[in-house]
């Protein structure tokens, strides 16, 4: 029987896309459940380098999304999904071998609605310790994190998956999403611990080491109010096809 399924929101990722099912693959041997408990789902988001081909060759269920949208392939992922439990990983992140067996025991405490492992960087600069260092009060203060991100199906399903009509900021409208469902039961996010994941430094290595604080921050903060800053912002650092 699925327990955890994994979905991973994949565009022209045929470079980093093997490296992160490398360890997939570990966790799943690792995992208490068994390998079988864990399904990988890879939702090909209207890629044109074989992304999806390749996935397929690993094993992987493959979803083909044709919106061009981090939410859409998400979703669409879930969609197809067996497990009660869904996790979902960036394609050019790689999770630690212990993932499953920690997301299985915090998805079976009463008091934690979702979650995520967090992570750290491949690789470290002081332009990318101080983005960390900026970064970390609103995470240690929200609960709210990247890495592998997990959450139970019904939930998921009952705030409706996430919100397609945003480019950016997704991810973070989820996990507040869930949030809000957790608190009506008395349940929280949690950051785990013990399982953090690596988070790939291509954006630093195309944009610059100080790219999140001088361009990212400057028209992140008023892409608040002006949605179309918010689109170009999208389109510049997150939709091009630099791959």
């Amino acid at each position: 029987m699925i327990l955890i399924s994994v979905i991973i929101p994949a565009h022209n990722e045929i470079q980093l896309l093997p490296r992160l099912l490398d360890t997939v693959d570990l966790a799943r041997e690792r995992f208490a459940g068994g390998r079988d408990a864990v399904e990988v789902i890879v939702a090909d988001n209207a890629s044109t380098d074989g992304t999806g081909e390749l996935a397929a060759t690993r094993g992987c269920k493959v979803v083909t999304v044709e919106k061009r949208c981090i939410a859409a392939a998400r979703n669409g992922g879930a969609r197809v999904a067996s497990g009660m439990i869904l996790c979902f990983v960036d394609a050019d992140t790689q999770i630690a071998p212990e993932t499953f067996d920690v997301v299985s025991v915090a998805s079976d405490r009463s008091d934690v609605v979702a979650g995520s492992t967090g992570g750290r960087m491949e690789r470290m600069s002081p332009g990318i310790a101080v983005t960390f260092a900026l970064l970390f009060p609103v995470l240690f203060l929200t609960n709210i994190d990247a890495g592998v991100v997990f959450c139970r199906r019904p939930d998921f399903e009952e705030i409706g998956g996430y919100d397609e009509d945003r480019l950016i900021g997704e991810d973070v409208a989820f996990l507040l999403e869930l949030r809000g469902v957790g608190r009506k039961r008395g349940q929280r996010l949690i950051r785990l611990k013990g399982a953090k994941a690596i988070y790939s430094t291509r954006k630093f290595d195309q944009h610059g080491d100080w790219h999140f604080l001088t361009k990212i921050m400057p028209m992140g903060l008023p892409a608040a109010i002006w949605p179309s800053l918010g689109k170009k912002l999208a389109l510049r650092f997150w939709y091009n096809d630099d791959r």
